[in-house]
């Protein structure tokens, strides 16, 4: 059988909490490694990078701030990607050598503000740059799709494989998230196995983008495409305590325990998939 694939979470969903205070939940939940928030600001990357490897964590990805890539302005559009030349160096200084660059447009822009195709060739332009500064610096890049309430462009598996094919970078592969296919994709896990080599990364998160079994995806599904197209690649759980406002992660008094129970839970379940779906692929037809 072949292992268990790596679990991580996102640093970003405990809402600027000290990473020392992170890395002792995600140890505590049983997790391999993080997705860190690489909003460079107050956090040195060598220091971070050792404090996570003492703990023994990997450091699998880094998720951007947000940054518009795609603006039709083309001194905010030159500002994103300024702002990735910029978290590759910051990267690099973690010292941690399979890390990978995660890129996405504006969080919350779901409109285009020239339209849909000038930015679409606004996009491939500023991706292919970044990848070719990533590459440079011996990073694999992967592109998160999200969904249409956070994002007008690169919502499905199908649109990310488009980008990959104009961008046209050998590092650059694709970020589904379970969270924003449960939304996009009529058939998920027909959508991973669509995808095929080209994903690079993968996120969890339930239908309610709560913990893993508090809402209707089916994971063992997703599970079962994962090993069908051979990713052995972590598993990001990147979840949300129940409460308003979906893009602020700070959920009031309380929440960043409950969230630590949420990904331990989390974890324990998708290896427990894992397993299960691993010992139904082994029996004979």
């Amino acid at each position: 059988m072949p292992d268990m694939r790596p679990i991580g979470c996102c640093t970003w969903i405990f809402a600027g909490e000290e990473l020392p205070s992170i890395a002792m939940r995600a140890r505590r939940a049983k997790l391999n490694g993080v997705e860190l928030h690489g909003d460079m600001v107050g956090l040195d990357p060598a220091l971070s990078g050792r404090l996570l490897t003492d703990a023994g964590l990997e450091v699998f990805s880094v998720t951007p701030d947000d940054a518009d890539i795609s603006h039709p302005d083309p001194m905010q559009r030159q500002a994103g990607v300024t702002y990735y030349a910029r978290l590759i160096e910051w990267v690099v200084r973690l010292d941690h050598p399979r890390v990978r660059l995660s890129v996405h447009g504006q969080v919350g822009r779901i409109r285009p503000l020239a339209d849909q195709t000038t930015e679409w060739e606004f996009l491939v332009e500023s991706v292919q740059h970044i990848a070719a500064a990533a590459a440079k610096a011996g990073l694999s890049v992967v592109f998160e799709l999200l969904n249409r309430y956070e994002s007008h462009q690169v919502n499905t598996v199908a649109q990310g494989l488009s980008l990959i094919e104009r961008v046209a970078a050998p590092n650059l592969s694709l970020l589904p998230d379970a969270y924003h296919m449960n939304i996009e994709e009529a058939d998920p896990p027909a959508a991973l196995r669509a995808a095929g080599r080209a994903i690079g990364l993968y996120h969890a998160a339930d239908s309610n983008r709560q913990g893993i079994g508090e809402g209707h995806t089916d994971f063992a599904a997703h599970v079962a495409a994962l090993d069908a197209i051979g990713y052995r690649g972590p598993i990001i759980l990147e979840p949300a305590t129940p409460g308003p406002d979906p893009f602020r992660a700070d959920k009031g008094d309380g929440f960043r325990d409950r969230l630590e129970a949420m990904i331990t839970a989390s974890a324990a379940r998708l290896r427990k998939i894992q397993e299960i779906t691993q010992e139904r692929a082994s029996l004979p037809a």
